[in-house]
């Protein structure tokens, strides 16, 4: 792992520091914080692993593949199984295990029985947003892609992921570096806060994670 360059900034005008009634810098830094977050939670599942960005869980060589067709297919209960098998066939069931999917997913989930007639359907609510797939946690999240291609079904399909999170390490070098800029904008009275991180994440065991990159929700 090396180290990569993640950053934000952005610009307090004069007016809004003279009138607001709260900490500015203070307010800026945290939403920069999560503006870093929110990109490295995007390289963590999607990566491209070029360009100066890491390599994501989907881009990794060697993780399991959970096909729905040709042209994609809507997501059953038995692809969440298969995801899981192809986890269990390599002998790496283990840990913090669960999956992982956007919200176009977890809508099409929460109204597809497991099987005809039960009532009972694949994703289950769970708590804190949190749900329940084939006995595992499920999480959402819209850094998931839904823009994927396969076959005729061009930029609808959508990603799911299942694995033992716990081999998704992801390293800081040091802590985040924080410049106060008063002088860029310095005629207008603007201030500039940039904050950077040197970070990079990478799959411990690929044989960690399975995806299904072709599901269909509409």
């Amino acid at each position: 792992m090396t180290p990569k360059q993640v950053g934000a900034y952005t610009d307090m005008s004069h007016k809004l520091m003279i009138q607001s009634s709260i900490d500015m810098e203070q307010f800026v830094r945290q939403d920069l914080a999560l503006t870093l977050a929110i990109a490295m939670d995007l390289a963590a599942i999607n990566g491209s692993g070029s360009s100066g960005q890491p390599t994501g869980v989907m881009q990794t060589s060697g993780i399991g593949s959970v096909a729905g067709g040709t042209n994609g297919l809507a997501p059953t209960y038995t692809h969440m199984v298969n995801l899981e098998k192809e986890v269990s066939k390599d002998n790496a069931l283990l840990g913090s295990l669960g999956y992982l999917t956007n919200s176009d997913v977890v809508a099409k989930l929460k109204v597809t029985e497991k099987a005809s007639s039960t009532a009972q359907f694949v994703w289950e609510n769970g708590s804190n947003g949190m749900g329940s797939v084939n006995g595992y946690r499920a999480a959402v999240s819209n850094q998931v892609p839904s823009n994927l291609t396969k076959g005729s079904s061009s930029g609808v399909c959508s990603a799911i992921i299942f694995g033992n999170w716990r081999d998704l390490i992801i390293a800081n070098w040091g802590t985040a570096d924080v410049l106060v800029d008063p002088y860029t904008g310095s005629a207008t009275g603007t201030v500039r806060v940039r904050m950077l991180m040197d970070t990079d994440i990478n799959v411990r065991h690929a044989e960690s994670f399975s995806s299904m990159q072709d599901a269909l929700t509409a």
